[in-house]
């Protein structure tokens, strides 16, 4: 995935290219220093872009900070519980009947709700730092 920009950056280049071609080596440097100011000028846009964002408090992009767990986090453990789920149930049922699988019923809403509450709790962190 490209960057935002870079394909006018590539543009830029081609045309500073056939700028050379048509225009011969005594304009090299001019060129060259041409080119290197617009990339000069996009890459200080960029950046005054992503210090806005943290400025302004949004999050940038990226992986979510420390104690915030992203949708896919709280998907995939959901799975992972509800697979280990079944062969769990069936150990627990045969093992101990009703008890056995209620204990074992008790510790996988246990462990959701415990999960749960770390993300609900990086969740209100960056909700009262806005």
């Amino acid at each position: 995935m490209e960057a935002p920009g870079t394909h006018e950056l590539k543009k830029e280049l081609d045309a500073a290219l056939d700028a050379r071609r048509e225009l011969g080596p005594e304009y090299e440097a001019a060129l060259v220093d041409s080119f290197v100011d617009k990339v000069d000028t996009h890459v200080r846009r960029r950046l005054a872009e992503q210090q806005l964002t943290v400025v302004r408090g949004s999050r940038a992009p990226g992986p979510p900070p420390d104690g915030a767990s992203g949708f896919g986090e709280r998907y995939g453990f959901a799975v992972i519980t509800l697979v280990l789920a079944v062969p769990l149930s069936a150990i627990g049922a045969t093992q101990a009947g009703l008890s056995g699988l209620l204990v074992t019923w008790g510790g996988i809403l246990g462990v959701n709700f415990v999960h749960a509450q770390k993300s609900w709790r990086g969740f209100r962190h960056r909700a009262t730092s806005d």
